[in-house]
């Protein structure tokens, strides 16, 4: 009688699977963490949060960290521009460029979802130690940097 083989630790259908279900797991949590905090940001519009918490961006940088196509992101900045989250500024060196940064309101709101956003990090790392956390890190950025085209 033959025996099966030994299962593959794991195939790249499940690895890829894997990723996808700890993406939709982790914004799931998130979701609930804004909304319990009485935020309504959809994922676009946090991830446009995040990078802008680091400095004054345009247009085009917004849309490549979001993953949206230009046109969406202006859209998205329309609508947190008109609850005060941001505000666009002319380039000096550039007029037609536009600098994005957040207002008082937008680093308000950021400093109260990041809050959430490191709840939900944690909850997702708990019952590991900070070495299994730091090689998890290492080991996903490996991952994405093998997929990543030389230059992007």
């Amino acid at each position: 009688m033959k025996t099966a083989p030994p299962p593959i630790a794991c195939s790249g259908s499940t690895l890829g699977l894997l990723f996808r279900q700890v993406r939709d797991a982790m914004w799931a949590q998130m979701e609930r963490e804004l909304a319990a905090a009485g935020h309504e940001l959809t994922f676009s519009q946090y991830i446009t949060l995040k990078k802008l918490a680091d400095g004054t961006a345009g247009v085009t940088d917004l849309a490549r960290a979001a993953e949206l196509n230009p046109g969406a992101m202006t859209r998205l900045l329309d609508r947190l521009e008109g609850r005060g989250l941001v505000a666009r500024v002319a380039d000096p060196s550039d007029r037609r460029a536009l600098n994005i940064h957040l207002t008082d309101a937008g680093v308000t709101i950021w400093q109260d979802i990041n809050k959430c956003g490191q709840r939900v990090r944690e909850q997702a790392l708990s019952g590991m130690s900070d070495v299994e956390r730091e090689t998890l890190t290492r080991l996903l950025e490996q991952v994405r940097d093998n997929l990543t085209p030389s230059g992007s």
